[in-house]
């Protein structure tokens, strides 16, 4: 139905929050034009009053838990830059610019060697350390230094993935703090700020991608992406074909596409708002910039309440899976310079519901007929994606949407499911480094380095609904219809059958493959249809195979094991599963889901001790 211009744009209890919002943004102005003439002692003497204050307030008990930790929280959240806290933890960081072709001049930051490795060369040619190459990506309003600003060596992924031999590159944003230049135009400008999310896909990702790859003389890596870093890796790769060659597997942490929108009514109503709006209430340049002046003026702890306050505020977080010192630790490393435009984008793709590029023609004016029959905005065609994408969302999330972002992507696409995450827990909760941390290391192992788009890897698979017993792995309905090639070598660790990917819910697949035939044999191979028993006999293996060493995946432990779990805290689906979840093969029970029965030669004594442990019971 058609509405009349302006006036019909929004109900009336839209147009009071959006009254208010707005009078509480320019408040905020205001109060920073006033703060930004203060000399240094005045800013001082806030600080310490704040600081009196909430001592004053505080129990012995929050004063004595904050000085326990003190010492060494203080240096994280005092770190002057990512070198800075990567030394902390004893790690040597490289500072690399890349140049982006439309003029800006990005900063990415490497973490290749072990501690004790610093002298030795890592991917620079002939004689050099070879290394897989992992790409990491931050979300909206933040840097690289979000990564590595953790209490715990142990709960940081950059520092594990380089433990575990992986050459680690973190990438950061056009107009964040370490990507604010251009070789067109100042920061002071207008035009320095006109980009939004499709700059980040069409530029930002790829050339920094290709700098990447050229530097290390690597065929590929690998994509992990956090919040809105996700969301550009999935309008990067479906926009790039040849982009989908480069990146191996892509792991999607706190996965964003398209969000039902904000928890708050009065933010919420800004949404729906024209942009121009926005831009009059935020200006054209950066967006929030006082969020350092607060921090500048504020205690810590106060600092840190004002930021639990408005995650509660606007996403309805309780911010509780992280604890009080790593707030202290990681809060100030938080935020960092964004476009206002990029903030607009947002806010159409979830006015409309759709994982779009921006839409510069969203004003009509005078316009009383239904526009949309005669202008559509351009979607990220991300059903096109031919990368193996891993989602790992947490069930608390606000801001994911998981059945509506599954049904926008191929059907390779496999989600995991962390009941109790939210956004930010992510990176700092205090439990991050065995919930999550073990699937980002599975997935790659099974992906990394691997030409995905030539050979047929048994590595991650679940169930396709569409057959009862079939297996997707990555492969379209017409994979199934003719034979595949599989070609494994010795030292392959696709040998033992699969690595699965999810250490908290068992995902197992059929596939009778004799390990006498595996080195360097080339046959056609056809997937055996699942039973829809659970205890399925697996297929004899000859007395006279030869025994090969092969390369365990890392979740055959935990499988072994399965039978002495009381639950799980993570749940696996995929696009072709979900509609069906809980039924045709998916057993539900004791908090977890497993998905098929095992049926290789490899796990046939994990199953017939398991059966016949059932049947004592």
């Amino acid at each position: 139905m058609a509405r009349a211009p302006f006036i019909g744009r929004l109900y009336w209890r839209e147009y009071l929050a959006l009254y208010a919002s707005l009078i509480l943004v320019f408040l905020e102005g205001f109060i920073r034009i006033i703060t930004l003439g203060l000399p240094q002692p005045i800013i001082r003497f806030c600080y310490n009053r704040s600081r009196n204050a909430f001592n004053i307030l505080s129990s012995s008990q929050g004063r004595q838990a904050r000085s326990k930790h003190s010492s060494f929280v203080t240096s994280v959240a005092n770190a002057a830059d990512f070198v800075d806290l990567c030394s902390l933890f004893g790690y040597y960081a490289e500072e690399h610019v890349v140049q982006t072709g439309d003029g800006y001049l990005l900063g990415l930051h490497r973490l290749g060697w072990k501690k004790g490795e610093e002298g030795l060369r890592v991917n620079t040619g002939r004689g050099s350390l070879r290394k897989p190459v992992v790409y990491l990506h931050h979300g909206l309003m933040m840097n690289s230094e979000v990564w590595v600003c953790l209490t715990e060596k142990e709960r940081s992924l950059p520092f594990m993935l380089v433990e575990k031999g992986y050459d680690v590159w973190l990438g950061n944003n056009r107009g964040n703090k370490y990507s604010k230049k251009s070789t067109r135009s100042s920061p002071t400008s207008n035009a320095f700020w006109d980009f939004s999310m499709d700059q980040f896909a069409f530029h930002d990702i790829p050339d920094s991608i290709d700098y990447i790859l050229a530097t290390t003389a690597q065929p590929s890596l690998s994509y992990v992406g956090f919040s809105q870093g996700t969301a550009q890796a999935f309008a990067t790769l479906s926009i790039h074909p040849n982009l989908n060659d480069k990146i191996d597997v892509f792991i999607a942490l706190a996965p964003a596409m398209s969000p039902a929108g904000i928890h708050n009514g009065f933010v919420d109503a800004l949404t729906k708002a024209s942009p121009d709006v926005l831009f009059l209430a935020f200006g054209r340049r950066s967006i929030l910039s006082s969020a350092t002046m607060w921090q500048a003026i504020l205690y810590p702890p106060i600092f840190v309440r004002l930021i639990d306050m408005s995650l509660a505020f606007l996403f309805n977080w309780g911010s509780k899976n992280i604890s009080a010192h790593q707030k202290l630790a990681a809060y100030p490393h938080l935020y960092s310079f964004t476009s206002t435009k990029s903030i607009v984008h947002w806010f159409q793709i979830i006015r409309n519901k759709c994982f779009q590029m921006y839409d510069d023609d969203v004003q009509v004016p005078l316009s009383l007929g239904a526009s949309e029959r005669y202008y559509k905005v351009a979607k990220f065609p991300t059903r096109n994606i031919k990368t193996p994408i891993v989602l790992i969302y947490g069930g608390s999330d606000s801001l994911v949407d998981i059945n509506i972002m599954l049904r926008e992507l191929p059907k390779h696409t496999v989600a995991n499911e962390i009941p109790h995450f939210e956004h930010l827990d992510f990176l700092w909760a205090e439990h991050v480094e065995t919930l999550v941390h073990p699937q980002v290391f599975e997935a790659l192992e099974a992906y990394a380095g691997r030409d995905h788009l030539k050979q047929k890897y048994f590595t991650y698979g679940v169930i396709n609904e569409g057959a009862p017993g079939r297996m997707s792995l990555g492969m379209s309905e017409d994979d199934f219809s003719s034979p595949m090639t599989a070609e494994i070598s010795d030292s392959d660790p696709r040998a033992n059958g699969f690595a699965a990917h999810n250490p908290t819910a068992s995902i197992d697949l059929v596939h009778h493959t004799s390990p006498a035939k595996l080195p360097g044999h080339r046959e056609p191979v056809t997937p055996t249809p699942l039973s829809s028993s659970s205890t399925t006999t697996p297929d004899p293996v000859p007395d006279k195979a030869p025994k090969e060493k092969v390369k365990q995946s890392g979740l055959n432990p935990m499988m072994r094991k399965r039978q002495r779990r009381s639950g799980s805290t993570s749940s696996s689906r995929s696009t072709d599963s979900l509609a069906k979840f809980g039924e045709g093969g998916i057993l539900l029970g004791a908090g977890k889901a497993t998905l098929g029965s095992v049926n290789s030669p490899s796990m046939a004594g994990v199953d017939q001790k398991g059966s016949s442990n059932r049947r004592k019971k």
